[in-house]
């Protein structure tokens, strides 16, 4: 068990985290003084959390794992972005290169044994790498209530199965409230998007259960 997942009542915590606004949750999590890290995959609404994090410590650690079939629009928004913020990135990539799997796997359908293989060759291995090598204590994500039944489940904190907490700053928000954070902020969105081991937008890709 986590030194952060005895010491914390997340409960308790998400009663409270309700009240403050993302800039002030990630205040407090940079206060705890941990190993911390932000995932991105430059999704639409990205922008935000990158934002957000990143004001508080520009020199905040951006993990990116790049599965190699993001559309040409999101590697253009990911340029961007980079750039625009600065970010320290971190860049992971699947072992195999995607001719070698198109040649081998193609693009499964999902539910089948070799979507689960699929996932875990532009997914699952290069995040545990990553994980691997950072072993952070703290973990920023941008997951949001309504995007999945899992993510419905959990709050602006969580933990993950390896005890890792997952701070989540825009939970509670809305896409027209995000709309005008970016707009505020002069930052921009992109949304065409696709993660193939996702495919369809409800449905989780394994890194968050």
């Amino acid at each position: 068990m986590s030194e952060l997942r005895t010491l914390l009542d997340i409960t308790a915590l998400n009663k409270g985290l309700k009240k403050f606004t993302p800039k002030e949750i990630v205040e407090w999590v940079f206060e705890l003084n941990r190993k911390t890290i932000v995932t991105t995959n430059f999704r639409p609404y990205e922008a935000a959390i990158l934002h957000a994090v990143t004001k508080e410590n520009p020199e905040a650690k951006i993990i990116w794992c790049d599965s190699g079939y993001n559309t040409p629009q999101t590697y253009k928004h990911a340029e961007v972005l980079i750039k625009k913020l600065n970010l320290q990135i971190d860049l992971f990539v699947p072992k195999q290169t995607a001719a070698h799997r198109n040649a081998v796997l193609g693009l499964p359908e999902v539910n089948t044994k070799a979507h689960l293989i699929f996932t875990e060759q532009v997914k699952l291995e290069p995040f545990n790498r990553a994980m691997k090598k950072h072993q952070p204590e703290v973990w920023f994500t941008n997951l949001r209530k309504g995007q999945t039944a899992f993510r419905d489940s959990i709050d602006i904190l969580s933990f993950s199965k390896d005890g890792v907490l997952k701070v989540s700053p825009f939970y509670h928000w809305s896409d027209s409230k995000l709309d005008d954070y970016l707009e505020t902020h002069d930052l921009p969105n992109e949304f065409t998007y696709f993660d193939p081991t996702k495919v369809e937008n409800n449905r989780e890709c394994g890194l968050h259960i």
